[in-house]
């Protein structure tokens, strides 16, 4: 942070006008209670609008696949494929988007990664028809992946102007907001497929062209630069070399990753699943935004659990959830039962939503049971503990949202490997069995497990 000169109530008035905030105390009650938290409120609420756009433009194809009929001579294979590439890019632009809070300022960065959104929306808006070529698809369909790197953007920008004790409240309606735009962008496409039909999929982003640009303009007139954040030089060299760095990124992939992958694969599903019950698109997309609707809602319980009960043992437990869940959808796809599918699926969409919030919870954890033991064993003072921790915490957050959202690629691939192998979706189901077991049989390994090397609190 930048030195401190001046008093708050000095700074705080001509900071806000000019969006650049030079003195920011958090931690400081008596700042926080007459300044910082108006201030943050007021950037919170900005920056979840923002997210949520980036969240929608970012889901755009798992909705737009389902307008593409036998007139664009797209195999099932071929559209799985058209909503893993948004996936893996988005995965790949959250680092960076990370570290470009910092470097550039939150205010900024945020005006500039909205107006990023265009980039995907306006030739989605001009070229969606028939006859466009395969290639074309895959190319809009990866671009629309810069939505997927505004939520890491947003979440270290929110993470700067909330104290400790509050951050947590926080980051779950931050992340919960933005996950939001999932089913909102799927209510649109449900909303242009009841009322202009199928043949109209580009009225889908062009509904969020104006949105996309209000968004920047928020931004630019609610949002504020702090003067004093700073990626710390060697933080991701060290964190990336932590193994807790890429045990949290394996559950995070278990969590997040299933639910980002659900999103965008649901839809296509159902209707390959259950072909005579959804013979047209209209008839999936009523169903298909209530998976990611209650998997967004039900994030902040994760992370409430998660600091009653403990990050691991809710994460634990809602990995067995979560392999019972897919159990559940298998059985319910081998015996035709709709109804059983459609639970399972939901449950699936609940409990990676609650492991998003407790797998989240679990990194702060992890790093200040750390410092507590190197301080207790005399190995490193309290307060270069404590500052290693911070570090540590805020680098591997980063690194495991990318990692994580590169789980909704492998859903994509799942199934579409499973298809084109077994034309069902059964062998994806064990699949994510199979992970789901791994997940929970490292959570308790490394965390739960009674020994003396056991993380307490965490």
């Amino acid at each position: 942070m930048a030195p401190t000169t001046p008093p708050a109530e000095a700074v705080a008035p001509a900071a806000v006008r000019r969006h650049r905030i030079d003195d920011w105390r958090p931690e400081d009650p008596e700042f926080w209670r007459t300044t910082g938290a108006p201030i943050a409120r007021r950037n919170l609420w900005v920056s979840i609008f923002a997210e949520h756009v980036g969240f929608s433009v970012w889901s755009l194809w798992s909705v737009t696949v389902l307008f593409l009929g036998p007139e664009y001579g797209i195999d099932p294979a071929g559209k799985f494929l058209l909503t893993a590439v948004p996936a893996a890019l988005g995965a790949a632009l959250r680092l960076p988007y990370t570290l470009a809070v910092a470097r550039f300022g939150g205010r900024t960065w945020t005006i500039v990664s909205a107006l990023l959104l265009l980039v995907p929306a306006v030739p989605m808006t001009v070229l969606l028809e028939p006859g466009v070529s395969y290639s074309t698809l895959m190319v809009l369909a990866c671009l629309t992946g810069v939505g997927g790197g505004n939520f890491a953007s947003s979440m270290a920008n929110i993470n700067l102007f909330y104290p400790s004790r509050l951050k947590g409240r926080a980051l779950g309606l931050n992340a919960g907001g933005g996950n939001l735009g999932v089913p909102a962008v799927q209510l649109v496409g449900l909303a242009v497929l009841a009322t202009a039909g199928a043949a109209y999929p580009r009225l889908v982003p062009a509904v969020y062209l104006p949105l996309i640009v209000l968004a920047a303009l928020i931004a630019a007139r609610g949002l504020d630069d702090i003067s004093g954040a700073r990626n710390e030089p060697g933080a991701l060299r060290e964190a990336a070399r932590d193994p807790h760095t890429w045990i949290v990124s394996l559950l995070y992939v278990g969590t997040f990753g299933s639910f980002i992958g659900f999103c965008f694969a649901f839809g296509q599903v159902l209707q390959l699943q259950f072909a005579e019950r959804f013979p047209t698109p209209v008839d999936a997309v009523w169903l298909t935004f209530l998976g990611p609707l209650v998997g967004s809602l039900v994030r902040p319980v994760g992370g409430h659990l998660a600091d009653r009960l403990g990050g691991a043992r809710v994460t634990f437990w809602n990995f067995v959830a979560m392999a019972a869940g897919a159990s559940l959808v298998l059985h319910a796809a081998r015996e035709r039962s709709f109804g059983l599918y459609l639970l399972g699926f939901l449950s699936l969409f609940v409990f990676s939503g609650i492991g998003n919030g407790s797998t989240y919870k679990m990194i702060p954890a992890i790093f200040r049971a750390r410092a507590t033991a190197e301080v207790d064993a005399g190995r490193r003072e309290a307060v270069a503990a404590q500052h290693r921790a911070g570090r540590m915490t805020g680098s591997v957050i980063g690194i495991a949202g990318a990692v994580g959202a590169s789980g909704g690629v492998l859903v994509n691939i799942a199934f579409r490997q499973s298809f084109l192998t077994g034309g069902s979706a059964d062998a994806a189901y064990v699949a994510f069995i199979v992970a789901y077991a791994l997940c929970f049989g490292v959570t308790w390994l490394v965390y739960l497990r009674p020994g003396p090397r056991r993380l307490t609190g965490v």
